[in-house]
């Protein structure tokens, strides 16, 4: 079912592969890398939301639960939770899947706030969430 074009998606998907180059020398994926792609995750999410230029005002609490090790496909998933003024919050989680067995763990998670901005780089006012 295709939601009506008026509504904002409030989610974004990234599919990242886990390669040498992304992990740590016990063969597990770098902290920064994880925020990196957390945070290229939140971006997308809030700027198809907001349909504004975002910027990145801080992440809170990330949770780093269980290893992502090289060779595992891992999913993003980014969700607008809520909404202020000029704010977004989104939830960010990545998903570990081994691609051999199909095995899925969410091993990070996190939330990053963003900040929607006009033509003049200054906070701009967002729509509230459907529902609130």
């Amino acid at each position: 079912m295709t939601p009506p074009a008026s509504a904002a998606p409030t989610e974004a998907r990234l599919l990242e592969m886990v390669f040498p180059d992304h992990t740590n020398h016990l063969g597990t994926l770098f902290g920064g890398q994880a925020l990196a792609w957390m945070d290229k995750a939140a971006f997308i999410a809030a700027s198809r939301y907001a349909r504004l230029t975002v910027v990145t005002a801080r992440s809170e609490q990330v949770d780093f639960t269980l290893p992502i090790r090289q060779g595992q496909l891992v999913e993003t998933v980014a969700r607008v939770v809520a909404v202020g003024r000029t704010s977004m919050q989104v939830e960010v989680e990545l998903i570990a899947e081994d691609l051999l067995s199909g095995e899925r763990e969410t091993c990070t998670r996190g939330r990053f706030v963003m900040i929607a901005l006009d033509s003049r780089g200054r906070p701009a006012q967002v729509a509230p969430l459907p529902g609130d």
